[in-house]
């Protein structure tokens, strides 16, 4: 699969705010590198897990501004609101052949509006895993 039909895809899965379709967009084996988590985080289940997070977060007020398309990658610049802060950042995305993201990263800038978004992500992984146990 080329990578505008994978970039689509997941244009098609943001655009419907329905976190239910990542799951079929994400590799088994699918790492996410997030500028509020030191390490990577592996497999599909957290990969989803972080993304669905993140939808929340972010999702109200996401928009891509501009993107740069690769043979098997994407950079896609966004802008947001979070907690009333202005938030700036890019999605860094890679699929493997066919069509699945292997590798996704997320880079926020400025510095403050980080801190606002590790608090609401932090809290919406909590609020998760909380309702996951019940």
């Amino acid at each position: 699969m080329d990578s505008s039909t994978a970039l689509a895809r997941w244009h098609a899965v943001v655009r419907s705010r329905d976190t239910a379709g990542l799951r079929a967009l994400v590799a088994e084996d699918a790492v996410f590198r997030s500028p509020a988590v030191h390490t990577p985080q592996e497999g599909r289940d957290t990969v989803v897990g972080y993304l669905t997070a993140a939808f929340t977060v972010l999702g109200p007020h996401l928009a891509y501004e501009r993107e740069w398309l690769g043979e098997d990658s994407a950079v896609l610049q966004f802008r947001t609101e979070v907690g009333g802060l202005d938030v700036h950042g890019v999605d860094l995305i890679t699929w493997g052949e066919d069509g699945l993201i292997t590798d996704f990263t997320v880079m926020v800038r400025p510095a403050k509006a980080l801190q606002v978004v590790i608090e609401h992500m932090g809290a919406e992984l909590m609020r998760m895993l909380e309702a996951g146990a019940d």
